[in-house]
């Protein structure tokens, strides 16, 4: 099975989901159920129902991040040799030629990518151009209104 890539923020945020989902949710749902099973009926009861409802999906959320995790490659920006290239887990400063905008993203995997917060998918047309460039290059990027021209101002590794 491939392993997907992750950043060490990645990695520490899943691990904190999984924690919090096995010592907080986990026994709130198990104290949900047991509360509602002593109201008596179970046929007709609509908090019993819910409890149940929520404790699968809470086991399925440990499952996937339990999977997520084991299926990992977790991946230190820092510590690669890439001599100031764009990789996997660094943090990029761009100028759109046409508008002169700056922004920055980091590449990250696709579970972490958040537009919101500059986080972009490996897997993006952006991070895809961007790949294998240094400072000053300029990457083309396909996008839905046509090509844009990125120049990469700085490329760093937090």
């Amino acid at each position: 099975m491939n392993k997907t890539p992750l950043t060490v923020a990645g990695a520490e945020a899943l691990r904190a989901e999984l924690h919090r989902l096995k010592t907080v949710e986990r026994p709130n749902v198990i104290a949900a159920i047991a509360e509602a099973r002593s109201h008596g009926d179970l046929s007709e009861n609509a908090e019993y129902d819910a409890a149940k409802e929520r404790q699968g999906f809470v086991e399925g959320r440990i499952m996937e991040v339990e999977s997520k995790l084991s299926n990992a490659q977790i991946i230190d920006p820092k510590l690669l040799d890439a001599d100031g290239r764009c990789v996997f887990g660094s943090t990029v400063t761009l100028e759109d030629m046409d508008t002169g905008k700056t922004i920055t993203y980091q590449i990250v995997g696709d579970d972490e990518a958040d537009i919101k917060l500059n986080k972009i998918s490996v897997s993006s047309p952006i991070a895809r151009a961007l790949i294998g460039k240094f400072a000053g290059d300029v990457a083309e990027v396909q996008a839905p209104g046509g090509v844009r021209e990125l120049e990469i101002i700085d490329v760093s590794y937090i």
